[in-house]
């Protein structure tokens, strides 16, 4: 996927102000508007002019796109990096897909996962009132915190409008209880952390939305983990039982006789907590100790005069 400059899209310098943007905006639908353009290629480029200026005409959007977009040119080979958009606090208005149709694959990596509820609406007497909109991040968390809980100090990154018209990051800090058992993709709602009501109507609230942050040896699905458990040759021809480390604390595994590479244990029960809770899941992983000793050597070819063993054909069955 090709980088797109919004900004040289539009002829703008990246320090545009909203009524730069704007200016430059008519300037372009005036020369491209499929209805009144004599360009050959006025449809593509009013798409482009339109995807252009839906970015940088909004300040959250904006916002991201500077911060993910430093350093490339336009045309350079872009994949965004996982968890890009963590910190930063939207408000709850997105895009439909009907409305992102003719954008771009670009557009649709970055922003096409947007979505949210607009305001509530009320009436009391003949005063107008309008719930305050609901706002949603996404925040990275250890994995230790789904299995204890925990009460995390976030900051998010809020993008405002400053008095010349820039977009500019602000950031809060908020004290954020995280649940015990919290699983990927859940949403944390913190009441009254939206944007403020009209009228006298209630703020929307905050929803934060939980991702884990890479973990060096478990990776979640759901409350099920996933861990690799190497073994040595023995512990798997012969079982054992081995000691695997968990952020619960250790725990007692039995390895059955004859377990093979790449076979799966399942421990029911032990993922991260919840009702249910998750299972375990142990990818075994058989580890050869290396022949670089007499004595390890002697004991390879040992087995290799002894045991009636065809790996070809053990392979195959």
């Amino acid at each position: 996927m090709e980088f797109k400059d919004y900004y040289q899209t539009l002829g703008v310098a990246r320090d545009a102000t909203a009524e730069d943007l704007k200016k430059a905006f008519r300037k372009l639908a005036r020369k491209y508007h499929p209805d009144v353009s004599k360009e050959a290629d006025a449809e593509l480029r009013m798409k482009e002019v339109n995807e252009a200026y839906a970015v940088l005409s909004d300040p959250e959007k904006r916002a991201a796109y500077d911060q993910i977009g430093q350093g490339y040119r336009p045309g350079q080979e872009f994949h965004p990096p996982p968890d890009w958009d963590a910190g930063f606090e939207f408000s709850g208005g997105g895009f439909t897909p009907h409305e992102a149709a003719d954008f771009s694959d670009f557009f649709a990596e970055l922003f096409g996962s947007m979505r949210g509820q607009g305001p509530g609406f009320h009436t009391r007497g003949t005063g107008f009132r309008a719930q305050g909109e609901d706002h949603h991040a996404k925040i990275l968390l250890d994995l230790e915190d789904a299995f204890h809980g925990a009460t995390r100090q976030i900051s998010l990154r809020v993008p405002t409008v400053d008095a010349q018209g820039r977009v500019t990051l602000a950031t809060r800090t908020l004290s954020v209880k995280i649940p015990q058992g919290v699983r990927a993709g859940q949403i944390i709602r913190l009441a009254g952390q939206g944007a403020p009501g009209a009228g006298g109507a209630p703020p929307g609230d905050l929803l934060l939305e939980v991702h884990f942050k890479p973990h060096d040896r478990l990776r979640a699905e759901g409350r099920d983990l996933h861990l690799a458990l190497p073994l040595a040759p023995w512990e798997a021809a012969l079982g054992a039982v081995v000691t695997v480390d968990l952020p619960a604390g250790n725990l007692k595994v039995r390895v059955p006789q004859g377990a093979q590479h790449g076979r799966q244990l399942r421990v029911r029960g032990k993922g991260i907590p919840g009702t249910p809770p998750g299972d375990l899941l142990l990818d075994l992983q058989v580890v050869l100790p290396p022949a670089d000793t007499p004595k390890a050597r002697e004991l390879y070819e040992t087995m290799a005069r002894e045991l009636a063993f065809d790996a070809r054909r053990e392979g195959r069955s």
